[in-house]
């Protein structure tokens, strides 16, 4: 299984990689059209190379971003577990897809979509930092619910509060807006 999933990511790596010079300038300049802030011109385009590319895994998670950034998570989850499911041995659309959970405060699912990330890619920083935030933030929910429990549990008072004082960046990052495929 793990053998059949390098050859795979070694195949989408060598599409992405042997795709025509004009496809890569017109998603970089999604891309730029994007880190500028013009999300609803980058989006019409995304959405124009993708109606001529529907399979391309850069211009879909570029798309999944832009659809993030404008608030709109529903369409974005979408995009993302449909990367998820045309290729699954990236790790950047679960983490991607993760902290659109965590920002719901759906962490057994931004907590699932990491450790997901992290069997497709072991070595992926980013996913193994995001799931300790999500579970420092799930330590603190039980805490909290702990001491709604039994107020004078002076245990988990000191444990609430250093869970606390890592948490003052609580939010997983997102992947970077590049080609997803490592």
């Amino acid at each position: 299984m793990a053998l059949s999933r390098f050859f795979a990511a070694l195949a989408v790596c060598a599409a992405l990689l042997s795709a025509p010079a004009l496809a890569n300038t017109e998603i970089q300049d999604i891309d730029r059209q994007y880190r500028k802030g013009d999300l609803s011109g980058a989006l019409d385009r995304a959405d124009r190379y993708l109606a001529k590319n529907p399979k391309d895994a850069q211009a879909r998670f570029l798309k999944g971003l832009i659809l993030t950034d404008q608030g709109k998570t529903d369409e974005a989850i979408a995009v993302f577990i449909g990367l998820t499911d045309d290729y699954p041995e990236l790790p950047e659309p679960y983490n991607n897809l993760a902290v659109i959970y965590a920002s719901q405060s759906k962490y057994e699912a931004a907590k699932d979509a990491l450790e997901r990330a992290i069997r497709a890619h072991p070595g992926y920083a980013a996913a193994h930092e995001n799931l300790g935030d999500v579970y420092a933030r799930m330590a603190s929910l039980a805490y909290e619910k702990a001491l709604a429990l039994d107020s004078k549990n002076a245990s988990a008072q000191t444990k609430l509060a250093l869970m606390r004082g890592l948490l003052k960046d609580p939010a997983p990052k997102p992947a970077a807006p590049r080609t997803p495929a490592r």
